[in-house]
């Protein structure tokens, strides 16, 4: 009998621990849960599957390969930009996964332990993670993008003891050496790390220390092979680091058991996805969307996940994502809406998807950032499938709402994400915390508990983690953005309600830039702010206030503070705009007025606030921007 949409959001609600004992059952268990929702002084901090025991690589890997799938693809992997492809069948990735885990073994790397990953998009990455898992170990993966002092204050609140790494990433038009970042990285952050494993690809050699470093092949294949580890449910699975409002990264951790439930469920459930189908994430396994849709749900589900080391444009051509659904036979793509933006610029009446076979394809999710219509409208009339938007963060791990189709369903309707997904008990308040009715917009936030899958803690920062979003809304998690709902329950995400911006799906800190901006020798004071982008949804703005007596050419200190961006957070960042100005307007508490500098640069109509200290700040910046190409007066 085929449940309602509405009845399974109901039931998650009213009867949480049947709703999800029921989705545990998809799960391979050590140990059954003594409680499926265990109990808490708080609800924060209640947890899920208390007692039971498991492993997220069995389950991934391990069970296929026992039910007789071994041969079945795991993983396609494909890099245009080394010209370069790789098949892996699960009972392939087993072996590789049980010779990675057992060298960590070796190197002294055990349950608990902390192992980072800093790798490119090459399938060494998702062994190295599933690896970690299968000892008990707690991996943590940095993106390749991220320049040495950010891989190094990772490194210092993780403390791992082995870090997984490659000789380079490879971009369209540069190689990348990552040995002089973990080399910085090691010195700003020294102590921990004991051993370096290192993938040497063929485009740039890594120099190896005898003394420090292995290289993976030859370590892996003198691997003596390990088994899986029973690790409790409530034992962390990972970290992943997201910006911090003070510039300092959240350890967001993940646990094991929920982890495991929540995204085995929706690959049913949202994706409409079957065991063995092929199904594709166009992210980086350095982001949440990585690890949970890369990685963990499609190998959970039993499907084939492909690992795509390119870009939408420019490998070579706007063509590449066609290119890889007709090859691998995808049925479902889940990628950034500033991947079909760029793919739409470059080729708007999408002549180039004519010359592939898309008949398997059948849908196309989007989320990172907020889908607009146009987009959404665009990639629906040139693929004949729904275009669906979904909502959800490095802090849920999977959907807070999303678009579906089932039994009374309502329409999907372009600019709204979709329903709650069960489990989120979601509401739109005001500031009171009191819950707004349907079109009025507010901060959106979920009554807790949060379902499985969300996060239960920082890591090594309990306070943080109660501080940063459970204060403001007593009872609730802050999801940090804003937005409303109509009569039909369906949820429009407008922005975010902190200063975190998102460039092409990446949650970036405005406060992490300015730390950098403001470390110039002749900068007194900086401001960041995001600006909206056709392409990337939002690029970051820095505003300068230069020390007193400095005579330097405002142009050239610009081009160093956005050059020091780049060396100190990445490329990533996309900071390309310094703007110098004599002063910054604040409130009387002296706290920047971003948002009313956001709404200037984006040309938006503005008002000068009534806590404003010097409202003449306000009409230097408002002419600033105006002379730079931004905004207007108003």
């Amino acid at each position: 009998m085929t449940v309602s949409i509405t009845a399974q959001y109901r039931q998650s609600l009213d009867a949480p621990e049947e709703f999800w004992g029921a989705a545990a059952a998809e799960i391979d268990w050590i140990r059954p849960w003594d409680r499926v929702l265990g109990g808490g002084t708080a609800p924060h901090e209640r947890r899920w599957f208390e007692g039971a025991l498991c492993n997220t690589c069995y389950n991934a890997v391990d069970r296929h390969v026992r039910d007789g799938r071994g041969n079945q693809p795991a993983l396609f992997y494909d890099s245009p930009v080394t010209g370069s492809s790789r098949r892996l069948t699960y009972a392939e990735l087993l072996d590789q996964i049980s010779r990675c885990a057992g060298l960590l073994r070796a190197l002294g790397v055990g349950k608990g332990d902390r192992v980072v990953i800093y790798m490119p998009m090459i399938p060494e990455a998702l062994i190295g993670m599933l690896a970690a898992a299968r000892i008990g170990a707690v991996h943590s993966v940095v993106f390749g993008g991220f320049a040495a002092p950010e891989l190094a204050v990772r490194i210092a609140d993780a403390t791992p003891k082995v870090i997984l790494t490659a000789s380079c990433g490879i971009e369209p038009a540069r190689t990348v050496p990552y040995q002089p970042m973990v080399e910085e990285a090691l010195r700003l952050a020294p102590g921990a790390v004991q051993r370096v494993v290192v993938v040497q690809r063929p485009q740039q050699a890594w120099k190896m220390d005898p003394a420090r470093d292995l290289d993976w092949t030859t370590a892996l294949d003198s691997a003596e092979p390990a088994d899986c580890v029973p690790v409790a449910a409530t034992d962390p699975l990972y970290i992943l680091y997201t910006s911090g409002t003070t510039g300092k990264p959240k350890g967001v951790v993940r646990d094991t058991g929920g982890h495991m439930v929540a995204l085995k469920w929706s690959m049913t459930h949202i994706y409409g996805v079957k065991p063995g189908e092929v199904f594709w994430a166009g992210s980086d396994v350095g982001w949440v969307v990585g690890h949970s849709y890369i990685v963990y749900a499609p190998l959970l589900h039993g499907c084939t996940t492909v690992m795509f080391e390119g870009k939408p444009g420019g490998t070579p051509d706007a063509g590449a994502f066609w290119r890889v659904i007709a090859d691998y036979g995808v049925s479902v793509l889940f990628t950034a809406p500033t991947a079909f933006r760029a793919i739409r610029r470059a080729d708007p009446e999408g002549k180039l998807m004519g010359g592939y076979d898309l008949s398997r394809f059948r849908t196309l999710f989007l989320a990172g950032e907020r889908s607009d219509p146009e987009t959404l409208k665009w990639a629906e009339e040139k693929l004949k499938v729904p275009a669906i938007d979904h909502w959800w963060q490095t802090e849920t791990g999977w959907s807070i709402a999303a678009g579906r189709i089932g039994p009374d369903a309502p329409p999907l309707r372009h600019g709204s994400v979709g329903r709650p997904a069960p489990g989120y008990a979601l509401e739109v308040l005001d500031p009171q915390a009191k819950p707004l009715p349907a079109g009025e917009m507010g901060a959106l936030c979920v009554r807790l508990p949060l379902p499985p899958g969300c996060f239960p803690t920082l890591w090594q920062a309990p306070r943080r983690f109660f501080d940063s979003y459970m204060t403001a809304y007593p009872g609730y998690y802050e999801t940090g953005d804003a937005g409303w709902m109509d009569a039909e329950g369906r949820v429009f995400v407008m922005s975010r309600t902190d200063d975190i911006i998102n460039v092409a799906g990446h949650r970036l800190s405005t406060g992490a830039m300015e730390e950098v901006l403001a470390a110039h020798p002749d900068v007194a004071e900086a401001a960041v702010v995001g600006i909206a982008d056709t392409l990337k949804g939002q690029l970051p703005l820095g505003l300068v206030v230069l020390k007193a007596g400095v005579d330097r050419d405002q142009a050239v200190i610009a081009a160093e503070t956005v050059a020091m961006v780049r060396e100190r957070i990445g490329p990533v960042a996309a900071l390309k705009t310094v703007l110098v100005t004599g002063r910054l307007p604040k409130t009387r508490s002296g706290k920047i007025l971003r948002r009313t500098l956001r709404e200037i640069a984006d040309g938006a109509d503005w008002k000068t606030p009534p806590t404003i200290e010097d409202p003449g700040a306000l009409e230097e910046i408002a002419a600033l921007l105006q002379n730079a190409g931004y905004g207007k007066k108003a």
